[in-house]
């Protein structure tokens, strides 16, 4: 009986030339899991695909909600975003995609499971590091690590071995963007982005939305209301946090939200650029944030924008799966008690202006804040706390100019 091997199964061109090499150079039965985080009509066909290039079954694994509640969500209450810019939607998705890669080798009695993340890119560690930690007796396959094997360097060098195995499939030569699609964003990689020098071709590339200049000239308003840090409705219509994303996207590539063009540190050492469109996640993000404001007491604000921080290099690391990640969602979690509240905003080509913010968990006293004196505020009060808390600076002053005058003697 042949050994099973579990492929992360896209149904583009890399990983059907993965199963037919699978096959010869292995023995293996391929068994493809497609994992749909919400990648829309890209999943359309792929059983036919699979099953025509050589694999024994096709599992099309619908995690959506899953990945919107146990890893967005847990992102967004973090506020978590890499390098100030970068809001995370591939880094997010694969420790969710291989979890359930784990789950389908376990069912199968699968003793290998096979991605085909290149080995210059940060999906091979994110990948590998969830398989490790939850699956270590299993073993990993990366084609394009085994140059023994795998020789082929290009499409069209996997499009003539399709062909020499009997595949002929709908894939040719031309070139377009690398791209990676989820319910929170999509990405887009190389042509004119593999020279920082260039401006990216917008009208040629946006998927989810148009640019600023091309959203209506007339703004939209939006009301969104919050649970403990998770969203519950928007416009007063309540909805599920996937539906709710689909929506704010819907909104957001309106209005030209969420438009990103980063050069980034990957964690292979290199540095690439990449244009993300994130227009619901970008919105989401604002208007948890627009709670947060209201809610969160000064020291727990500075501290959770460091735990942010270290959250999302974390997962950027693919590191989900890990004690770390673990006590800093902890953290997180426990912040999130009282974000509860109704945020109001407006978008207008690319912004997201403030519009209202509501909780009644509020520590804003519009007593204290007012510019006339209330009681639980005395001006004279802040002289003595000016003074104790100046008092450092004033020291180091005089212990300074004592020097200098020492100097001079």
């Amino acid at each position: 009986m042949k050994e099973k091997v579990i492929l992360a199964y896209s149904g583009g061109l890399d990983t059907t030339a993965i199963i037919p090499w699978l096959k010869e150079n292995f023995d293996y039965e391929v068994i493809c899991c497609c994992v749909d985080c919400g990648q829309g009509n890209e999943l359309d066909g792929l059983e036919e695909r699979a099953k025509l290039s050589g694999a024994s079954k096709l599992y099309i694994e619908d995690i959506v909600d899953d990945f919107c509640d146990n890893y967005i969500i847990p992102c967004v209450q973090a506020n978590a975003v890499y390098e100030n810019k970068y809001l995370l939607g591939t880094s997010m998705a694969r420790p969710a995609i291989a979890k359930r890669l784990v789950e389908i080798a376990r069912k199968e009695g699968a003793s290998a499971i096979c991605h085909g993340a290149t080995g210059k890119g940060n999906d091979q560690i994110r990948f590998e590091l969830t398989i490790k930690a939850l699956a270590p007796d299993i073993r990993i396959l990366a084609p394009w690590r085994m140059t023994d094997t795998w020789t082929m360097q290009s499409r069209e060098d996997e499009i003539e071995y399709c062909k020499q195995h009997g595949i002929d499939l709908p894939f040719d030569h031309s070139h377009s963007y690398s791209r990676d699609r989820n319910i929170w964003h999509i990405s887009h990689e190389g042509l004119e982005l593999e020279d920082p020098a260039n401006e990216p071709n917008f009208d040629h590339m946006l998927v989810l939305g148009v640019t600023p200049e091309k959203a209506p000239d007339e703004g939209e308003y939006v009301t969104m209301t919050f649970e403990k840090g998770v969203p519950t409705s928007i416009n007063g219509e309540a909805m599920k946090v996937s539906d709710i994303i689909r929506k704010l996207n819907e909104l957001g590539g309106k209005h030209g939200i969420g438009i990103v063009d980063i050069v980034e540190n990957r964690v292979v050492g290199m540095k690439s650029r990449g244009v993300y469109e994130t227009p619901g996640g970008t919105i989401l993000m604002e208007a948890h944030q627009q709670i947060e404001e209201l809610v969160l007491d000064r020291a727990t604000m500075e501290v959770k924008k460091d735990m942010g921080n270290k959250l999302a290099q974390i997962v950027y690391e693919g590191k989900w799966f890990t004690p770390l990640c673990d006590a800093v969602r902890a953290f997180i979690t426990s912040t999130q008690e009282y974000v509860t509240g109704e945020v109001k905003f407006k978008l207008y080509k690319g912004n997201i202006i403030k519009a209202g913010t509501t909780s009644p968990y509020s520590l804003y006293s519009e007593s204290l804040a007012s510019f006339t004196t209330g009681e639980l505020y005395d001006h004279h009060d802040a002289s003595g706390f000016i003074t104790l808390f100046g008092l450092p600076l004033k020291v180091r002053a005089m212990k300074m100019a004592e020097a200098a005058k020492q100097n001079e003697k």
